[in-house]
């Protein structure tokens, strides 16, 4: 017998977001730590730039010595990680390359490899600071986008959620051993993720658009639904403290992925694939001189804006 899915209904391409299937979905999710004293309080931005906290203090000299640790994805950030790309292929390819990028920007020093983090990883009191960031609104434990406002207007006042959980105890403990050895203020932790993005309408033409971060807004098809929102491919970051306190937060959208009229009728969804990994892998931002990449775009807006401006010191 021919066990195969149609396309339409293959579980990763399509997450069905009907109430009765709530609590399948939900035994897979992954659950962020407390934003209570983490360190940057919740933020509800209309609209780019995605960004919240005070930054860090320079020294006494005027230095401020950057540290950050790989880049890594972060399965089931929005729904059950069986819905998120499989680690391996063009996903592992990709860290590969943003960690190479990031290496190379000379703004901080990488304090671990990935293998060692990737180890630790596996414990389970270990929790890095975990930067969310999308549609704002929580029912029964998945993200439900706030859709206040006129949607023919624009739906100017919708909100998005930019917070942070706090990292657990062991994590902030081996962080703290970790930026005296290598002699860092503070650390960037920067994570590839999916989030939910909510689509703008601009005037009585019915323009569709999707702002994912700073300057960085993108056109949809006329038929793109308002009411459903469109899961987006993102970097989210933070920058942390040597006393494991989060300083300052954001996040830079860097790919959409549209759901279709035919599973929007159908009350679902379609999510982040594989495919859309490897786009984004050779994505470039046409609308910027140099027709720059994408996501090495998205990648030094998010540390510039993590840094506010400090260079650090290698």
């Amino acid at each position: 017998m021919n066990r195969s899915f149609p396309t339409l209904f293959r579980p990763s391409r399509v997450v069905f977001l009907i109430k009765g299937l709530l609590a399948f979905l939900l035994s897979g999710c992954a659950s962020t730590g407390a934003t209570w004293r983490s360190g940057v309080g919740d933020s509800f931005p209309t609209k780019p730039p995605y960004y919240a906290g005070r930054g860090a203090s320079t020294g006494p000299d005027g230095s401020l010595r950057i540290g950050h640790v790989p880049v890594s994805f972060q399965r089931g950030a929005t729904w059950a990680p069986m819905f998120d790309p499989t680690l391996g292929g063009s996903l592992e390819a990709l860290l590969d390359e943003m960690n190479a990028y990031l290496d190379s920007m000379a703004v901080s020093k990488r304090l671990v490899d990935g293998g060692r983090v990737s180890a630790m990883s596996h414990h389970a009191t270990w929790q890095p600071p975990d930067v969310h960031f999308g549609c704002s609104g929580i029912v029964g434990g998945l993200e439900e986008c706030d859709v206040q406002g006129d949607a023919v207007l624009g739906r100017e006042h919708h909100r998005m959620h930019l917070a942070v959980g706090r990292p657990s105890e062991a994590w902030v403990a081996w962080m703290e051993e970790v930026m005296v050895a290598q002699q860092a203020d503070a650390a960037l932790v920067i994570t590839l993720e999916v989030g939910q993005y909510l689509v703008r309408q601009r005037g009585l033409r019915g323009h569709k658009e999707l702002e994912l971060g700073t300057g960085h807004v993108v056109s949809l098809p006329f038929l793109t639904s308002l009411e459903t929102p469109v899961a987006v491919l993102q970097l989210t970051g933070a920058l942390v403290g040597r006393d494991g306190k989060v300083l300052r937060i954001g996040a830079e959208g860097l790919l959409p992925h549209r759901t279709g009229m035919r599973v929007v009728a159908l009350g679902g969804q379609e999510v982040i694939t594989d495919e859309d990994v490897h786009a984004l892998r050779h994505a470039r931002r046409e609308d910027l001189r140099g027709v720059p990449s994408t996501w090495k775009v998205g990648l030094r807006t998010l540390v510039d804006q993590l840094l506010q401006g400090h260079g650090g010191e290698r």
